[in-house]
Order: structure tokens, then C-alpha cells, then sequence
């Protein structure tokens, strides 16, 4: 509680603070609260108003006057957001970078699906997300629809998902640029330009990324093998299209990204590359009656890390193994949509392949000792529609339905001891299995202003194959592959109201998410050198709470704030009834942000709060990490029309909170300031 009366009393000042800027510059009265905003997770541009689900949207000026530069980080300002480790992406391992929302599961595979322009950004091997390949100047916008979100977005939606809008050329030339340099040895660059010409249109997204990093052991703890957890990466899409006729485009886009990244020790270290190509088009018919998305996609990435282990006084590091992970996807999807009436009917179809194997060599006492590998195939395909009602003038009701089946082809686990040549291969069974996945929300407006709404699903999410095949390990836990898992699947239930006015808005609902065979990390072991833990389905898992969000303005200062109760706890697990009870690791009871935002004139003033309680970093509940509060500011002074000035300060009071144990006690990263410039025409 001590975390949340720190929060409260920052708002006060805060607000008095802004006041008094605000009242010395003679700026026009900003826009209302209230506006008309289009959203496209229901995968139908529908009004947000209008939605009996729960979206929010983060337009592109939050991200441009958020003081972190990383777009994972701009989203933990949405209260119920958070990746597997407290940590940003820019000091996490990329397998530890997971999406889960509304306390559904938490472990590096996401429990929502993240996507580009209808493409997933979800890594096919491991779930995970590399937040580094986004580059937020390119982003307009930001959905994320919270809940069951299967019967729509299919596999890895069981919580929802997250609908990256790209900034677009509007005009003959569009250009936009970055550069800025901080503490922490930071520096970065991105440039975006643009071309609208006649029947073509042209993007290109350019962008590099690097910090040294901070050393995240525990500083009590800290040895001479702990060093600086950091990243150096490149980042490259473009697009090209082609309107055909009035009515038809047809566009494609290549990407490319690499990543060099330190781990907190001299050893252990990964590197990315990830190549990427999508195509596909787009159908519309006068006055938006019919609108036919076609989208094809497909890539290779090598995923390279390096495992150690460090002893006790963290003195002295070995190499443990050495681990390389190759796979490839390609997949496709098409979605026909048409307005009849008061019907907005949806139907789509989609596949996907990947392939995917772990290839890794131990190491005993610096030599090595045996060579493992372990893959598969997976192929999953689903099929899906949808109906929005409108009901007279105040009514919505939606439902959909979505079928998906996939099958684990091909799985193998070959192990080779070096030293003798003795090899043993275990081909494991093909295995199929499928889903269901309904839908169904309603909204009633009781007032232009006051609306209600209520909705239930079934989501699911499929194992990955690195969930399936590939082991790890951090620190002194070990975690192995478990070939027999079975998907997740949940039943889901919302319900709540919503308030829009001219200067206030805010919609609060309750949810509740029961999770069948829920995977978690599970102790199987416990010894002073080593914790030894498997990926296994619990019984069941339960999520229930409580989402407020809204936005306000007290004069010429704009608040947004949100705040999540999600109470997560195991259920049942009849292999494992001591775990009966306890909370799931990785979530916090509590969750709360608040920012404000003071655009005045020629200067730009905005100000990040986030809070959390505590939460565990195990199963069993022993490693707890405490509360936190963090706090951010950004200023930034325009420059003439097309240029801007700006500073951020991360991480204001500098705290120091616990981003993991294992059992090493890991912190967050200290105060940090970056400078930089923006260029825009």
C-alpha cells in the first residue's frame, strides 16, 4: 500500500505543478476529451464508442512524448500490460519478453498476440516479441483489446492481442527523423520517409539502437563476473504499393533485423537475425459496403545464446552450452468483410507453418561433452466469422465464432555424448489437436453518454515449439522442455460501464478468466547450486478483477490513468497440490499508471507514473518481488516548424526495485537521461 499513498500524493503536486505552467503560457484551449475514434481490433473499422469490447487505443502523440524510447515501455503505461520480466526490452533477454494481459499466465511465450499491419510479430519458435524490430516513430497508432481475443486472432490470443498500426505516407513527401544520445553509454537513430504519388506509395523505416546497459545483479551480491546487460540492434522495413484501380491496392514489405545482446556476465550473451518479407492487398467497395484484406507473410531467423554458469562469491564463470536456434515461417491470411443493413458481417480464413529446432553442445569443466538437438513442425489453420448487430440507436451486439486446428509433425530429440560418438534419437509421435472459439458482447447506451456493456469467450494457445523442445537456464534455474504439453483454454466473462463526456472520460469493467492446462514453469528440484524447473500444464489457473481507465483535463493539462486488480492464483493441479493457492508468478495484484501531458505552445511537457504491488518470481512463491513505483518526465521545445528539442529523464527518483531472482536478486535500471532531436516534414 506504502507504493500506492506514494502515487496518490504525486498526483497533487503534480497537478498544482502543471497549473502554474500552463496558466504563463498563452496557448489555445486544447481539443475535448471526447472524440470520434476508429478502431480496427474487432478486424472491422468500428467506432470506439461502439465497441462492446474492451480497447484501448495510444495515439501516436503519447508515444512521441513518452520519456522511454522503447514501445514496450510505452505500453506498460497501460495498467495490465506487462511483459515476463519487470525489465524493459532493452535490458532483457528476448526470451523473457512475453505479452500477457489482464493476469493471464505469465511466462516468455506471450498470452496475447502482437501484430504489424495484420502480420504477427509473435516469434514462431518461441511466442516471445523482439519490441526492438518496432520502431515507434514509424507507429500511428497502438489497439490493444483486452480478453479472450481467439475467435478472431486464433492461436497465442488467449488473453488478447495487440494491433500495431504503421505510419503511413499522406503526402507527396513525409519525412520524419530521430536522433538522440544518453546516459549509459545510449545512442540511437531512425529515420522514416514517405512518398504519396499518384497510383504509388512509398515508406521506408530505418532505425539503430545501442546502450551499454547498467549492471542488473544486486549490487550486495555482486561479483567480478557481473558486468552490463545491453543491446546493439538494426532495423529495416520498407513498403511499396500500388493502387491498381480506385478501389484495389496491392503493397509488399521486406524487413531485416539484427540484435547483439549482453546478459549481465561476461559469457552469456545472444544474438538475432530475423529476414522478412510480406505482400497483400486490399478491396474496397464504394462507401465501404465490402472490403476484401488479403495478407501473405513469410521469414527465416537464427537465434544464438550462450549459457554459463557462475559460482557462489560469483567469481569465477564456465560455459554451460551453446545454443543456436534456426526457424522459419510462412503463412497467410485473407478476411472479406460487408455492411448489410445494420449488420457488419466478417468472415476470414488462415494458415501458417513453422519449422523450428534447437541445436545446442554442453559443456562440462570447458570442454565439450555432448550435442543435442530437438524440433518439430507445427501447422495450424482456422477459419472465422463474425456479426456486429446495431440495434436502433443505441444497441450493439456482436458475435463471432472461429475454428482452428493444428498438428506438431516431424518432433525429434537426438543427443550425441562427443566423447564416445554414442548417439540416441527419440522421434516423438505426430499429434493434432483443435479449438473452438466463441464469442459474444453486447453495449446498450443508455445516454449519448453513459453505456454499459458485457461480453464472453473461449480463447486457447497452442505450446511453442521452444515451450515443447528447447531447455534453458538462468542464473542457478534450469528449465527443461516438456513434449507432452497441451494447449491452454479459457473461459472468459466481462462486464462493465462506460462514461464520455466533453472534458472527462472513463470505462471501468470487471473481468473474470479461467485458464484449463495453464503452462507454467514448475519446481521439480532444489539444491544449493541449482533449482531445476519443467514446463508443465497445471490444472487450472483463475484471473478475476477489476479495469478503470480514463482521461480528463483540469485546464490546459490532459490525464490519462488506468488502473488493474487482477487476483491470479492455481486453481487446481492434482499432480501438484501444494502449488493450490498460490499466485501465479509474474503477476501483481495491483496495478496503476498515470500520465499528464501540458502541450503549450512551442514547449511540450509530459510527465509518466507507474505503480505496482508485489509478485513472485517462482511457483512455489518464495521469491517475492517487492512493490514499485517509477516515475518519468519529458520536455521537449519545437524548434520553427519542422524541428524539435527534447530531453527525458527515466526512472526520476531513481528506485531500484527487483526485476528477478533467481535466485540471484536482479534490479532495474537506475536514472537515466537521453537528448535528442526530431526532425518532421
Amino acid at each position: 500500500m506504502k507504493v500506492f499513498i506514494a502515487f496518490l500524493a504525486l498526483l497533487f503536486p503534480l497537478t498544482a505543478s502543471m497549473a502554474i505552467l500552463a496558466s504563463q503560457q498563452p496557448t489555445p484551449t486544447p481539443a475535448p476529451i471526447r472524440e470520434e475514434v476508429t478502431v480496427t481490433a474487432t478486424r472491422v473499422e468500428t467506432n470506439a464508442g461502439e465497441t462492446p469490447l474492451s480497447v484501448s487505443v495510444i495515439p501516436r502523440s503519447k508515444i512521441d512524448s513518452a520519456a522511454a524510447p522503447a514501445l514496450d515501455d510505452v505500453l506498460r503505461q497501460t495498467a495490465g500490460f506487462s511483459i515476463f520480466r519487470r525489465s524493459s526490452s532493452r535490458n532483457a533477454n528476448p526470451t523473457t519478453q512475453g505479452v500477457s494481459l489482464r493476469g493471464v499466465g505469465a511466462t516468455g511465450a506471450s498470452r496475447s498476440g502482437v501484430f504489424l499491419d495484420g502480420v504477427p510479430l509473435n516469434d514462431p519458435f518461441g511466442g516471445w516479441v523482439q519490441w526492438g524490430r518496432v520502431l515507434p516513430g514509424s507507429v500511428e497508432t497502438v489497439e490493444i483489446l483486452r480478453g479472450g481475443a481467439s475467435s478472431l486472432y486464433g492461436d497465442a490470443s488467449l488473453s488478447g492481442a495487440i494491433n500495431i498500426q504503421p505510419r503511413e505516407a499522406t503526402e507527396r513527401l513525409n519525412a520524419a527523423a530521430d536522433i538522440f544520445g544518453g546516459t549509459q553509454g545510449t545512442a540511437a537513430g531512425s529515420l522514416f520517409v514517405g512518398s504519396k504519388l499518384e497510383k504509388w506509395l512509398f515508406g521506408l523505416d530505418l532505425g539503430s539502437f545501442q546502450t551499454r546497459g547498467y549492471r542488473p545483479v544486486d549490487e550486495d551480491v555482486r561479483g567480478p563476473v557481473d558486468v552490463f546487460a545491453g543491446v546493439r540492434n538494426n532495423a529495416f522495413s520498407a513498403r511499396l504499393e500500388r493502387s491498381i484501380s480506385q478501389n484495389f491496392t496491392v503493397f509488399i514489405r521486406p524487413s531485416y533485423f539484427g540484435e547483439v545482446r549482453t546478459n549481465g556476465t561476461g559469457l552469456q550473451t545472444n544474438r538475432t537475425h530475423i529476414r522478412q518479407i510480406s505482400a497483400g492487398g486490399d478491396l474496397r467497395a464504394d462507401r465501404g459496403s465490402f472490403d476484401l484484406r488479403f495478407r501473405a507473410f513469410g521469414g527465416d531467423q537464427v537465434y544464438d545464446q550462450i549459457f554459463s554458469v557462475v559460482n557462489a562469491p560469483r567469481s569465477a564463470e564456465t560455459l554451460n552450452r551453446i545454443q543456436r536456434v534456426p526457424a522459419d515461417i510462412a503463412g497467410f491470411s485473407v478476411q472479406a468483410s460487408a455492411v448489410i443493413r445494420q449488420h457488419t458481417f466478417l468472415a476470414g480464413i488462415e494458415a501458417r507453418r513453422v519449422r523450428g529446432a534447437s541445436d545446442e553442445i554442453g559443456y562440462a569443466n570447458n570442454a565439450a561433452t555432448t550435442a543435442v538437438g530437438a524440433g518439430g513442425r507445427q501447422r495450424t489453420a482456422g477459419i472465422f466469422f463474425q456479426d456486429i448487430v446495431r440495434l436502433g440507436e443505441r444497441a450493439v451486439i456482436a458475435g463471432s465464432i472461429r475454428y482452428d486446428s493444428w498438428t506438431n509433425a516431424q518432433a525429434f530429440n537426438l543427443s550425441r555424448t562427443i566423447a564416445t560418438g554414442a548417439t540416441v534419437v527419440t522421434a516423438f509421435p505426430d499429434r493434432e489437436d483443435d479449438a473452438v472459439s466463441p464469442q459474444f458482447s453486447a453495449l446498450y447506451r443508455i445516454s449519448d453518454s453513459i453505456s454499459i456493456f458485457a461480453g464472453a469467450s473461449r480463447s486457447f494457445r497452442s505450446p511453442t515449439l521452444n515451450e515443447l523442445y528447447r531447455a534453458f537456464r538462468v542464473g542457478s534455474v534450469l528449465t527443461t522442455a516438456n513434449e507432452n504439453l497441451r494447449a491452454e483454454r479459457s473461459n472468459n466473462a466481462e462486464g462493465g460501464i462506460g462514461y464520455n463526456a466533453k472534458r472527462f472520460s472513463f470505462r471501468a469493467n470487471v473481468f473474470y478468466a479461467s485458464i484449463g492446462q495453464a503452462i507454467a514453469n514448475v519446481t521439480l528440484s532444489v539444491t544449493p547450486t541449482l533449482i531445476t524447473r519443467q514446463r508443465q500444464n497445471a490444472g487450472r489457473t483463475r484471473s478475476a478483477g477489476v479495469e478503470v481507465e480514463g482521461n480528463t483535463s483540469i485546464g490546459r493539462v490532459l490525464f490519462t490513468g488506468s488502473y488493474q486488480f487482477a487476483d491470479s492464483v492455481v486453481t487446481e493441479f492434482a499432480s501438484n497440490p501444494s502449488l493450490i493457492g498460490l499466485r501465479t508468478p509474474q503477476i501483481p495484484k495491483h496495478q496503476a499508471s498515470l500520465q499528464a501531458r501540458l502541450p503549450a505552445g512551442k514547449w511540450d511537457l509530459a510527465v509518466q507514473t507507474r505503480a505496482s504491488s508485489e509478485q513472485f518470481d517462482d511457483d512455489v512463491n518464495q521469491f517475492r518481488l517487492e512493490p514499485y513505483f517509477q516515475a518519468d518526465v519529458f520536455l521537449a521545445r519545437k524548434l520553427g516548424r519542422s524541428a524539435q528539442l527534447y530531453a527525458a529523464v527515466e526512472n526520476v527518483f531513481n528506485s531500484r526495485y527487483s526485476i528477478g531472482k533467481t535466485p540471484i536478486r536482479t534490479v532495474s535500471s537506475p536514472v537515466g537521461l537521453r537528448v535528442g532531436i526530431r526532425l518532421r516534414r
